[in-house]
């Protein structure tokens, strides 16, 4: 699958009317979770040579609408690593000692150790995307911010993290289909947040939001817009798309320090 087409290229303004929120890839259901299972097996395996290297990290973040898909995400493809060597963080709204220093502050703290995979489910980006639609910030600052969070990405990449950011691109339609599904089903009750009505009047300022949000996109800290109206195929790309990450980062085993040949397991007799 060519998941380069879903990628945000550098210096282009992006206009989320392009990007369509239903793309199937050209699969069918069936197909789909098939070729899932397939990448499910080799993400763990190169999950296991990055932990066992422990040179390099991976960053992945995670932004959506409310209802976007970023807790499917994390249970269905992160859910295939190992959670050893996993690291998940949720930004909220910031408690009293966060809005002390300054907004990168709580995030740098979460980066994840060289190893592992860390997920940002909500992140840094959440400084340039609610405060400017809830007007808690002007342009200027927003502009400023974005600045500050590219600088702050180079530096990750310059210590060996590399980057790979993901919004799960769904429509009203679907938004409002997923919000109602809460309420019909007692189980998914505490899901709901009537915030999120309040949040879903404000779309359009969403939008504008994330788009300017975008010309963070990178060659190497890259955003790709998933269509995630169809939850399968959204699992299935986003795998992809860190599996041919992990590729290029090409962890190896660590040469062993010792002839395996020489050492010899003693013999022990139970009690």
């Amino acid at each position: 699958m060519n998941s380069d087409r879903y990628r945000v290229k550098s210096g282009r303004r992006v206009s989320l009317q392009d990007w369509a929120t239903d793309d199937d890839g050209g699969y069918s259901k069936e197909e789909g979770k098939a070729l899932l299972s397939s990448l499910k097996s080799e993400l763990a395996e190169w999950q296991e040579r990055l932990y066992a290297e422990s040179k390099q990290a991976l960053l992945i973040v995670l932004q959506a609408r409310d209802a976007g898909g970023k807790d499917g995400t994390v249970k269905h493809v992160i859910g295939a690593f190992n959670p050893n060597g996993v690291q998940i963080a949720n930004f909220k709204v910031p408690s009293e000692e966060e809005l002390a220093h300054d907004f990168l502050w709580r995030v740098h703290a979460k980066v994840p150790r060289r190893g592992n995979i860390g997920v940002f489910n909500r992140s840094h980006y959440e400084d340039i995307l609610v405060t400017r639609v809830h007007a808690l910030i002007d342009d200027k600052t927003a502009e400023q911010r974005s600045k500050d969070i590219r600088n702050f990405e180079f530096l990750l990449i310059d210590s060996r993290t590399q980057i790979i950011k993901f919004y799960l691109h769904i429509s009203p339609e679907e938004q409002r289909q997923r919000l109602q599904e809460r309420l019909n089903d007692p189980t998914k009750h505490w899901k709901f947040n009537e915030g999120d009505l309040a949040e879903r009047v404000k779309w359009p300022e969403y939008t504008s939001a994330y788009e300017d949000a975008f010309a963070t996109s990178t060659k190497d800290a890259p955003w790709y817009v998933i269509p995630a109206d169809h939850k399968w195929f959204r699992d299935l790309l986003i795998a992809q798309v860190i599996l041919d990450r992990l590729k290029e980062m090409n962890p190896e085993y660590p040469v062993s320090t010792f002839d395996p040949k020489e050492i010899k397991i003693p013999n022990v007799k139970e009690q």
